[in-house]
Protein backbone atom coordinates (compact mmCIF):
# COMPACT_ATOMS: atom_id res chain seq x y z
CA UNK A 1 0.00 0.00 0.00
CA UNK A 2 0.93 3.52 0.10
CA UNK A 3 3.96 4.08 2.40
CA UNK A 4 4.81 7.89 2.30
CA UNK A 5 2.44 10.77 1.51
CA UNK A 6 2.99 13.31 -1.31
CA UNK A 7 0.67 16.31 -2.19
CA UNK A 8 -0.53 14.74 -5.30
CA UNK A 9 -2.16 11.84 -2.81
CA UNK A 10 -4.75 14.30 -2.08
CA UNK A 11 -5.59 13.58 -5.65
CA UNK A 12 -4.33 10.51 -7.27
CA UNK A 13 -5.32 8.01 -3.73
CA UNK A 14 -8.94 8.70 -3.96
CA UNK A 15 -9.37 9.00 -7.90
CA UNK A 16 -6.70 6.17 -7.63
CA UNK A 17 -9.12 3.70 -5.15
CA UNK A 18 -12.09 4.88 -7.28
CA UNK A 19 -10.37 3.23 -10.18
CA UNK A 20 -9.82 0.38 -8.49
CA UNK A 21 -13.54 0.00 -7.54
CA UNK A 22 -14.90 0.72 -11.06
CA UNK A 23 -12.17 -2.02 -12.89
CA UNK A 24 -13.41 -4.55 -10.26
CA UNK A 25 -17.20 -4.17 -10.54
CA UNK A 26 -17.03 -4.39 -14.31
CA UNK A 27 -14.23 -6.34 -15.27
CA UNK A 28 -13.44 -4.59 -17.54
CA UNK A 29 -10.72 -1.64 -18.28
CA UNK A 30 -12.29 0.25 -21.43
CA UNK A 31 -15.61 0.44 -19.17
CA UNK A 32 -13.85 1.05 -15.74
CA UNK A 33 -12.54 4.19 -17.63
CA UNK A 34 -15.12 5.55 -19.47
CA UNK A 35 -17.03 5.58 -15.90
CA UNK A 36 -14.15 6.89 -14.21
CA UNK A 37 -14.11 9.60 -16.87
CA UNK A 38 -17.34 10.26 -16.51
CA UNK A 39 -17.14 10.40 -12.62
CA UNK A 40 -14.42 12.55 -12.89
CA UNK A 41 -15.91 15.23 -14.99
CA UNK A 42 -18.92 15.28 -12.44
CA UNK A 43 -16.19 16.10 -9.51
CA UNK A 44 -14.89 19.22 -11.47
CA UNK A 45 -18.21 20.23 -12.76
CA UNK A 46 -18.19 23.14 -9.81
CA UNK A 47 -14.96 24.46 -10.84
CA UNK A 48 -16.12 24.32 -14.46
CA UNK A 49 -19.06 25.93 -13.66
CA UNK A 50 -17.06 28.51 -12.02
CA UNK A 51 -14.46 29.12 -14.93
CA UNK A 52 -17.31 29.04 -17.33
CA UNK A 53 -19.30 31.88 -15.30
CA UNK A 54 -16.37 33.86 -15.02
CA UNK A 55 -15.29 33.41 -18.69
CA UNK A 56 -19.08 34.97 -19.67
CA UNK A 57 -18.73 37.90 -17.93
CA UNK A 58 -15.40 39.04 -19.71
CA UNK A 59 -16.68 38.21 -22.94
CA UNK A 60 -19.73 39.94 -22.19
CA UNK A 61 -17.63 43.20 -21.08
CA UNK A 62 -15.48 43.02 -24.44
CA UNK A 63 -17.48 46.14 -26.08
CA UNK A 64 -16.57 48.49 -22.57
CA UNK A 65 -13.74 47.11 -22.23
CA UNK A 66 -12.38 47.98 -26.21
CA UNK A 67 -14.16 51.51 -26.13
CA UNK A 68 -11.96 52.49 -22.56
CA UNK A 69 -8.85 50.80 -24.53
CA UNK A 70 -9.39 53.36 -27.19
CA UNK A 71 -10.34 56.25 -25.34
CA UNK A 72 -7.24 55.44 -23.22
CA UNK A 73 -5.05 54.25 -25.73
CA UNK A 74 -1.94 56.74 -25.03
CA UNK A 75 -2.33 56.64 -20.93
CA UNK A 76 -2.09 53.03 -20.28
CA UNK A 77 -2.18 53.66 -16.04
CA UNK A 78 -5.49 55.31 -16.72
CA UNK A 79 -6.70 52.42 -19.32
CA UNK A 80 -5.68 49.96 -16.27
CA UNK A 81 -7.65 51.81 -13.92
CA UNK A 82 -10.43 52.68 -15.91
CA UNK A 83 -10.56 48.48 -16.67
CA UNK A 84 -10.39 48.10 -12.90
CA UNK A 85 -13.32 50.11 -11.81
CA UNK A 86 -15.14 48.49 -14.73
CA UNK A 87 -14.14 44.80 -13.36
CA UNK A 88 -15.44 46.12 -9.71
CA UNK A 89 -18.62 47.77 -11.13
CA UNK A 90 -19.74 44.46 -12.60
CA UNK A 91 -18.04 41.85 -10.15
CA UNK A 92 -15.55 40.46 -12.19
CA UNK A 93 -12.38 39.38 -11.91
CA UNK A 94 -9.39 40.01 -14.24
CA UNK A 95 -7.73 36.51 -13.15
CA UNK A 96 -10.79 34.77 -12.07
CA UNK A 97 -11.39 33.14 -15.51
CA UNK A 98 -7.77 31.53 -15.91
CA UNK A 99 -7.72 30.47 -12.15
CA UNK A 100 -10.59 28.25 -12.23
CA UNK A 101 -9.80 26.80 -15.66
CA UNK A 102 -5.89 26.10 -14.18
CA UNK A 103 -7.64 23.85 -11.53
CA UNK A 104 -8.89 21.20 -13.69
CA UNK A 105 -4.94 21.01 -15.10
CA UNK A 106 -3.75 20.99 -11.60
CA UNK A 107 -6.07 17.83 -11.08
CA UNK A 108 -5.52 16.46 -14.38
CA UNK A 109 -1.72 15.91 -14.18
CA UNK A 110 -2.40 14.02 -10.81
CA UNK A 111 -4.95 11.36 -12.63
CA UNK A 112 -2.81 10.86 -15.62
CA UNK A 113 -0.08 8.88 -13.01
CA UNK A 114 -3.03 7.32 -11.61
CA UNK A 115 -3.80 5.98 -15.37
CA UNK A 116 -0.08 5.49 -16.11
CA UNK A 117 0.78 3.03 -12.68
CA UNK A 118 -1.96 0.29 -12.68
CA UNK A 119 -0.83 -1.92 -10.63
CA UNK A 120 -0.26 0.78 -7.87
CA UNK A 121 -4.09 2.09 -8.57
CA UNK A 122 -5.92 -0.62 -9.53
CA UNK A 123 -4.38 -3.73 -8.21
CA UNK A 124 -3.30 -1.52 -5.13
CA UNK A 125 0.24 -2.36 -4.56
CA UNK A 126 2.93 -0.41 -2.68
CA UNK A 127 5.30 1.35 -5.42
CA UNK A 128 7.98 -0.49 -3.95
CA UNK A 129 6.18 -3.73 -4.97
CA UNK A 130 4.84 -2.41 -8.30
CA UNK A 131 8.33 -1.70 -9.39
CA UNK A 132 9.45 -5.19 -8.47
CA UNK A 133 7.05 -6.57 -10.70
CA UNK A 134 8.16 -4.42 -13.60
CA UNK A 135 11.62 -5.54 -13.08
CA UNK A 136 10.25 -9.09 -13.60
CA UNK A 137 8.87 -8.71 -16.49
CA UNK A 138 11.20 -6.68 -17.96
CA UNK A 139 13.73 -8.97 -17.25
CA UNK A 140 11.93 -11.83 -18.82
CA UNK A 141 10.39 -9.77 -21.53
CA UNK A 142 12.82 -6.64 -22.57
CA UNK A 143 11.71 -6.25 -26.12
CA UNK A 144 7.93 -5.35 -24.51
CA UNK A 145 9.00 -2.85 -22.90
CA UNK A 146 9.69 1.04 -24.89
CA UNK A 147 12.09 3.71 -24.04
CA UNK A 148 9.38 5.50 -22.26
CA UNK A 149 9.62 4.52 -18.63
CA UNK A 150 6.53 6.33 -17.22
CA UNK A 151 4.38 3.54 -18.59
CA UNK A 152 6.52 0.52 -17.77
CA UNK A 153 3.19 -0.83 -15.54
CA UNK A 154 0.96 -0.64 -17.73
CA UNK A 155 2.64 -2.83 -20.05
CA UNK A 156 3.77 -4.73 -17.07
CA UNK A 157 0.25 -5.37 -15.90
CA UNK A 158 -0.75 -6.65 -19.11
CA UNK A 159 1.90 -9.09 -19.18
CA UNK A 160 1.45 -10.17 -15.31
CA UNK A 161 -0.07 -13.65 -16.06
CA UNK A 162 2.12 -14.83 -18.54
CA UNK A 163 4.71 -14.61 -15.36
CA UNK A 164 3.22 -15.94 -12.70
CA UNK A 165 5.76 -18.79 -11.71
CA UNK A 166 8.53 -15.88 -12.24
CA UNK A 167 6.73 -13.39 -9.72
CA UNK A 168 5.52 -15.48 -7.15
CA UNK A 169 9.70 -16.84 -6.98
CA UNK A 170 11.01 -13.10 -6.15
CA UNK A 171 7.56 -11.83 -4.68
CA UNK A 172 6.61 -14.10 -1.69
CA UNK A 173 3.29 -13.99 -0.70
CA UNK A 174 1.53 -11.69 -3.90
CA UNK A 175 -1.67 -12.09 -3.87
CA UNK A 176 -3.89 -14.28 -6.72
CA UNK A 177 -5.46 -10.77 -7.58
CA UNK A 178 -2.15 -9.28 -8.85
CA UNK A 179 -1.60 -12.19 -10.79
CA UNK A 180 -4.71 -12.07 -12.55
CA UNK A 181 -2.82 -8.63 -14.36
CA UNK A 182 -5.11 -6.39 -15.64
CA UNK A 183 -7.25 -7.05 -18.51
CA UNK A 184 -6.84 -3.98 -21.05
CA UNK A 185 -9.32 -5.34 -23.74
CA UNK A 186 -12.07 -3.36 -24.80
CA UNK A 187 -13.99 -4.08 -27.79
CA UNK A 188 -11.05 -5.51 -29.50
CA UNK A 189 -8.70 -3.05 -29.05
CA UNK A 190 -5.39 -3.54 -26.26
CA UNK A 191 -6.12 -0.14 -24.32
CA UNK A 192 -2.81 -0.47 -22.40
CA UNK A 193 -0.95 -0.26 -25.75
CA UNK A 194 0.43 3.25 -27.80
CA UNK A 195 -1.40 3.61 -30.74
CA UNK A 196 0.71 3.76 -34.04
CA UNK A 197 0.56 6.39 -36.22
CA UNK A 198 2.43 5.54 -39.14
CA UNK A 199 0.01 3.36 -41.41
CA UNK A 200 2.63 2.68 -43.64
CA UNK A 201 5.63 1.40 -41.35
CA UNK A 202 6.56 -2.05 -41.68
CA UNK A 203 4.90 -2.87 -38.28
CA UNK A 204 1.59 -1.46 -39.11
CA UNK A 205 -0.83 -4.37 -39.39
CA UNK A 206 -4.50 -4.12 -40.91
CA UNK A 207 -6.34 -5.28 -38.43
CA UNK A 208 -8.94 -3.64 -35.88
CA UNK A 209 -7.05 -3.92 -33.07
CA UNK A 210 -4.41 -0.96 -34.83
CA UNK A 211 -7.35 0.88 -36.35
CA UNK A 212 -9.37 0.98 -33.55
CA UNK A 213 -6.55 2.18 -31.49
CA UNK A 214 -5.50 4.42 -34.38
CA UNK A 215 -9.03 5.79 -34.40
CA UNK A 216 -9.05 6.30 -30.27
CA UNK A 217 -6.49 8.83 -30.38
CA UNK A 218 -8.09 10.49 -33.73
CA UNK A 219 -11.38 11.08 -31.60
CA UNK A 220 -10.00 12.20 -28.54
CA UNK A 221 -8.44 15.21 -30.63
CA UNK A 222 -11.44 15.64 -32.89
CA UNK A 223 -13.67 15.51 -29.97
CA UNK A 224 -11.35 18.37 -28.01
CA UNK A 225 -11.58 20.33 -31.27
CA UNK A 226 -15.41 20.45 -31.46
CA UNK A 227 -16.10 21.07 -27.75
CA UNK A 228 -13.87 24.31 -28.16
CA UNK A 229 -15.60 25.44 -30.84
CA UNK A 230 -18.84 25.07 -28.87
CA UNK A 231 -17.30 26.68 -26.05
CA UNK A 232 -16.31 29.57 -28.20
CA UNK A 233 -19.59 30.28 -29.42
CA UNK A 234 -21.13 30.43 -26.69
CA UNK A 235 -18.88 32.72 -24.89
CA UNK A 236 -19.67 34.70 -27.76
CA UNK A 237 -23.38 34.58 -27.70
CA UNK A 238 -22.95 36.96 -24.65
CA UNK A 239 -21.60 39.58 -25.73
CA UNK A 240 -23.13 42.52 -25.44
CA UNK A 241 -22.74 46.95 -25.13
CA UNK A 242 -23.30 48.91 -22.38
CA UNK A 243 -26.56 48.97 -23.17
CA UNK A 244 -27.32 44.89 -22.76
CA UNK A 245 -27.63 44.95 -26.74
CA UNK A 246 -25.51 41.58 -28.52
CA UNK A 247 -22.65 43.05 -30.24
CA UNK A 248 -21.84 39.92 -32.71
CA UNK A 249 -19.02 42.41 -34.91
CA UNK A 250 -17.02 42.92 -31.18
CA UNK A 251 -17.19 39.34 -30.66
CA UNK A 252 -16.06 38.26 -33.72
CA UNK A 253 -13.01 41.30 -33.75
CA UNK A 254 -12.00 40.34 -30.03
CA UNK A 255 -8.70 39.83 -28.91
CA UNK A 256 -10.09 36.97 -26.56
CA UNK A 257 -11.75 35.56 -29.72
CA UNK A 258 -8.61 35.43 -31.77
CA UNK A 259 -6.74 33.80 -28.56
CA UNK A 260 -9.73 31.23 -28.35
CA UNK A 261 -9.46 30.96 -31.99
CA UNK A 262 -5.70 29.80 -31.86
CA UNK A 263 -6.08 27.72 -28.69
CA UNK A 264 -8.80 25.83 -30.58
CA UNK A 265 -6.13 24.54 -32.93
CA UNK A 266 -3.65 24.32 -30.38
CA UNK A 267 -5.20 22.03 -27.99
CA UNK A 268 -6.47 19.34 -30.21
CA UNK A 269 -3.29 18.95 -32.26
CA UNK A 270 -1.23 19.05 -28.53
CA UNK A 271 -4.05 15.95 -27.75
CA UNK A 272 -2.95 14.66 -31.27
CA UNK A 273 0.51 14.20 -30.38
CA UNK A 274 -0.02 12.93 -26.71
CA UNK A 275 -2.42 10.60 -28.15
CA UNK A 276 -0.23 8.75 -30.28
CA UNK A 277 2.87 8.76 -27.29
CA UNK A 278 0.88 7.02 -24.62
CA UNK A 279 -1.33 4.45 -24.26
CA UNK A 280 -4.52 4.14 -25.78
CA UNK A 281 -6.70 4.36 -22.39
CA UNK A 282 -5.37 7.67 -22.19
CA UNK A 283 -7.12 9.04 -25.38
CA UNK A 284 -10.17 7.46 -24.22
CA UNK A 285 -10.29 8.84 -20.94
CA UNK A 286 -9.61 12.03 -22.89
CA UNK A 287 -12.26 11.27 -25.52
CA UNK A 288 -15.22 10.76 -22.92
CA UNK A 289 -14.00 13.36 -20.49
CA UNK A 290 -14.45 15.35 -23.81
CA UNK A 291 -17.74 14.64 -24.55
CA UNK A 292 -19.01 15.32 -21.15
CA UNK A 293 -17.11 18.36 -21.12
CA UNK A 294 -19.22 19.12 -24.81
CA UNK A 295 -22.69 17.97 -23.73
CA UNK A 296 -22.53 20.18 -19.97
CA UNK A 297 -20.91 23.63 -21.98
CA UNK A 298 -24.26 24.44 -23.20
CA UNK A 299 -26.25 23.39 -20.34
CA UNK A 300 -23.77 25.90 -18.29
CA UNK A 301 -24.07 28.12 -21.04
CA UNK A 302 -28.13 28.38 -21.14
CA UNK A 303 -28.36 28.44 -17.07
CA UNK A 304 -26.04 31.53 -16.78
CA UNK A 305 -27.26 33.26 -19.92
CA UNK A 306 -30.48 33.58 -17.97
CA UNK A 307 -28.72 35.73 -15.21
CA UNK A 308 -27.06 37.86 -18.16
CA UNK A 309 -30.35 38.41 -20.04
CA UNK A 310 -32.18 39.21 -16.93
CA UNK A 311 -29.00 41.82 -16.30
CA UNK A 312 -29.24 43.18 -19.77
CA UNK A 313 -32.73 43.76 -20.02
CA UNK A 314 -32.65 45.84 -16.74
CA UNK A 315 -29.31 47.69 -18.38
CA UNK A 316 -31.22 47.91 -21.90
CA UNK A 317 -34.76 49.52 -19.89
CA UNK A 318 -32.45 52.08 -18.45
CA UNK A 319 -31.13 52.89 -21.45
CA UNK A 320 -34.40 53.27 -23.12
CA UNK A 321 -35.24 55.32 -20.52
CA UNK A 322 -32.19 57.88 -20.61
CA UNK A 323 -32.85 58.04 -24.32
CA UNK A 324 -36.53 59.05 -23.71
CA UNK A 325 -35.46 61.79 -21.16
CA UNK A 326 -32.94 62.76 -23.51
CA UNK A 327 -35.47 63.25 -26.44
CA UNK A 328 -37.84 65.22 -24.11
CA UNK A 329 -34.96 67.62 -23.44
CA UNK A 330 -34.66 67.89 -26.92
CA UNK A 331 -38.00 68.69 -28.14
CA UNK A 332 -37.91 71.37 -25.44
CA UNK A 333 -34.62 72.96 -26.78
CA UNK A 334 -36.13 72.32 -30.31
CA UNK A 335 -39.07 74.47 -29.04
CA UNK A 336 -37.91 77.20 -27.55
CA UNK A 337 -35.12 77.63 -30.46
CA UNK A 338 -38.17 78.05 -32.88
CA UNK A 339 -39.88 80.54 -30.35
CA UNK A 340 -36.36 82.81 -30.44
CA UNK A 341 -35.21 81.92 -33.88
CA UNK A 342 -32.33 85.33 -33.33
CA UNK A 343 -31.24 83.80 -29.79
CA UNK A 344 -31.95 86.44 -27.97
CA UNK A 345 -32.23 86.74 -24.63
CA UNK A 346 -33.30 89.05 -21.91
CA UNK A 347 -30.53 89.77 -19.29
CA UNK A 348 -31.14 88.39 -16.19
CA UNK A 349 -28.41 88.86 -14.27
CA UNK A 350 -29.02 89.63 -10.26
CA UNK A 351 -27.85 93.24 -10.25
CA UNK A 352 -29.59 94.23 -13.47
CA UNK A 353 -32.69 92.63 -12.04
CA UNK A 354 -32.19 94.80 -8.61
CA UNK A 355 -31.78 98.15 -10.85
CA UNK A 356 -35.16 97.37 -12.54
CA UNK A 357 -36.45 96.93 -9.49
CA UNK A 358 -35.34 100.27 -7.85
CA UNK A 359 -35.93 102.16 -10.94
CA UNK A 360 -39.47 101.02 -10.85
CA UNK A 361 -39.65 102.06 -7.09
CA UNK A 362 -38.23 105.50 -7.72
CA UNK A 363 -40.59 105.86 -10.88
CA UNK A 364 -43.10 105.22 -8.55
CA UNK A 365 -42.59 107.38 -6.14
CA UNK A 366 -42.01 109.96 -8.67
CA UNK A 367 -45.59 109.90 -10.26
CA UNK A 368 -46.84 109.40 -6.64
CA UNK A 369 -45.19 112.87 -5.33
CA UNK A 370 -46.32 114.63 -8.90
CA UNK A 371 -49.70 113.15 -8.13
CA UNK A 372 -49.81 115.03 -4.34
CA UNK A 373 -48.35 118.39 -5.80
CA UNK A 374 -51.09 118.62 -8.40
CA UNK A 375 -53.70 117.94 -5.85
CA UNK A 376 -51.84 120.98 -3.40
CA UNK A 377 -51.20 123.17 -6.50
CA UNK A 378 -47.88 123.37 -6.02
CA UNK A 379 -45.23 124.14 -9.12
CA UNK A 380 -43.13 121.35 -9.41
CA UNK A 381 -39.76 121.78 -11.41
CA UNK A 382 -38.84 118.68 -14.10
CA UNK A 383 -35.77 117.39 -14.68
CA UNK A 384 -35.20 115.61 -18.04
CA UNK A 385 -32.72 113.10 -17.78
CA UNK A 386 -30.58 114.54 -20.20
CA UNK A 387 -30.11 117.93 -17.73
CA UNK A 388 -29.68 115.60 -14.79
CA UNK A 389 -26.10 115.59 -12.49
CA UNK A 390 -24.29 111.91 -13.23
CA UNK A 391 -24.44 111.55 -9.79
CA UNK A 392 -27.85 112.28 -9.16
CA UNK A 393 -26.70 115.48 -6.55
CA UNK A 394 -27.11 118.92 -8.15
CA UNK A 395 -24.19 120.29 -5.98
CA UNK A 396 -21.63 117.92 -6.79
CA UNK A 397 -22.25 116.79 -10.08
CA UNK A 398 -18.93 114.66 -10.40
CA UNK A 399 -18.60 113.53 -6.81
CA UNK A 400 -14.88 113.78 -6.70
CA UNK A 401 -14.96 114.13 -2.99
CA UNK A 402 -14.07 116.79 -0.35
CA UNK A 403 -11.37 117.42 -2.75
CA UNK A 404 -14.35 118.24 -5.60
CA UNK A 405 -13.27 121.83 -6.98
CA UNK A 406 -15.91 123.03 -8.93
CA UNK A 407 -13.87 125.63 -10.78
CA UNK A 408 -10.85 123.53 -11.27
CA UNK A 409 -12.20 123.28 -15.15
CA UNK A 410 -13.05 126.63 -15.61
CA UNK A 411 -12.13 128.43 -18.89
CA UNK A 412 -9.15 131.00 -17.99
CA UNK A 413 -9.74 134.44 -18.28
CA UNK A 414 -8.86 136.23 -20.95
CA UNK A 415 -7.52 138.82 -18.59
CA UNK A 416 -4.90 136.61 -17.80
Amino acid sequence: MFLAFHLSDIVTVPFGWLLSVLYHLTDNYGVAMILFAIAVQLVLTPINAKSKKSMMKMSRLTPQVQALQSKYADDPQRQNQALQELYQKEGVSMGGGCLWSMIPMLILFPLFAVIRQPITYILMESAETAQQIVNVIKAAAPDMFSANAAYEQVVAAQLIPQFTEELRAAIPGISETVLAGINFDFLGINLGAVPQFNVFSSTWVWDWAHIGAFLVALSSAGCQLLQMWVSQKTNDSVVTDQNGVQDKETAKNSQQNQSMKMMMWMMPLMSLWIGFTVAAGLSLYWFVGGVVRMIADPIMTNHYRKIYDAEDAVRLQKAMEQDRIEAEKERVRAERRAANPDGITANTSKKKLEKQQRDQQQAAKAAAAKEYAARKGIQVEETSEENAPLSGIPDRPYCKGRSYDPNRYAPKSTEE
